[in-house]
């Protein structure tokens, strides 16, 4: 079968031990992320299989009618609100889901908990440039952390806290209020509450028409000038605009994102903000992560090939 995999970033793709499972087929593999529609049609223009990286590159009805080649479709991760599932089924093409691991982006969250709060991307560069000690850092032991969302890489995140003596504060649906309440967890009054008590609040939703945008400019001023915003979920549930005045305003007076409203992210001026550190959507960026994603999605395809029974349809 020929097969394209799209938006290997790192050119890493080939080296895990997973994609040993695609011996024998005609496998191609790119490293850049395309938006123009005839450019992508083109690119996909022979493809039977598409093996997609997450939501790097968006697959529309209007793609899907320039690819009359396309069987079928195999996710890594579970989403696919980036494919146009309805167009899919009037064109035949059968959409599979995959699955994932919250381990690596609660990791990453906890990474950049770290680094904003004790200066630590600042103070190397000092270091490296000749300057001794330009910072003062702020200690996490007896804060208290704000969880907005309590589903699987948000509890990892919780326990990571109270690992480090920190009172954690949990807000969201009712399901996510009950899971806390159920772990022992504070449950924060409402929304405000929680973003006005948080010296870290990080965010742990999924994006949907009910959460996109749910952070507001208004919840944004109500943070502390002290306290540190973490995104590592979806930059859409920010307000457009709403964190890099937030930034400026000094409330909240830090934020560490990992995500963006357009990726990839080269130059924008959020990113020249003094007080925000960014990296480029390293979540589930990892070893582990990938085999798993991977290893999922490359046996989904082949139990395709195979003609055997599918269970994990994208819907």
């Amino acid at each position: 079968m020929k097969i394209v995999i799209a938006d290997d970033y790192q050119d890493c793709v080939r080296d895990l031990d997973a994609f040993k499972q695609l011996e024998g087929h005609d496998v191609s593999i790119y490293h850049d992320t395309l938006t123009d529609l005839d450019a992508l049609s083109k690119r996909f223009q022979d493809a039977e299989a598409l093996v997609l990286i997450r939501e790097r590159t968006p697959i529309t009805a209007a793609l899907l009618e320039r690819l009359p080649n396309l069987k079928v479709i195999s996710q890594t991760g579970g989403g696919a609100a980036h494919v146009d599932i309805a167009a899919c089924r009037r064109h035949g093409i059968t959409v599979m889901a995959g699955t994932g691991s919250p381990y690596a982006a609660a990791e990453l969250t906890w990474g950049l908990v770290l680094a904003a709060m004790r200066h630590i991307p600042a103070e190397v560069e000092n270091l490296k440039a000749g300057r001794w000690q330009r910072t003062l850092g702020t200690g996490l032991k007896g804060r208290t952390l704000g969880i907005f969302g309590y589903g699987k890489i948000g509890s990892l995140v919780a326990r990571y806290g109270q690992a480090f003596e920190m009172k954690v504060l949990v807000w969201g649906r009712e399901g996510t209020r009950q899971r806390a309440a159920e772990a022992g967890i504070e449950v924060a009054k409402n929304q405000t509450d929680l973003f006005q008590r948080a010296d870290v609040l990080s965010l742990h939703l999924r994006l949907n028409d009910d959460t996109r945008g749910i952070v507001s400019a208004e919840s944004l001023a109500q943070m502390k000038p002290t306290s540190l915003l973490v995104n590592t979920s979806r930059a859409q549930l920010v307000a457009p605009g709403a964190l890099e005045e937030a930034l400026k305003a000094g409330r909240p007076g830090q934020a560490a994102i990992d995500v963006f409203d357009t990726e990839p992210l080269l130059a924008d001026s959020l990113l020249e903000q003094p007080n925000l550190v960014a990296t480029p959507h390293l979540g589930y960026v990892e070893k582990d992560s990938y085999e798993l994603y991977f290893g999922n999605a490359f046996s989904n395809l082949l139990a395709y090939i195979a003609d055997q029974p599918i269970n994990n349809l994208a819907r």
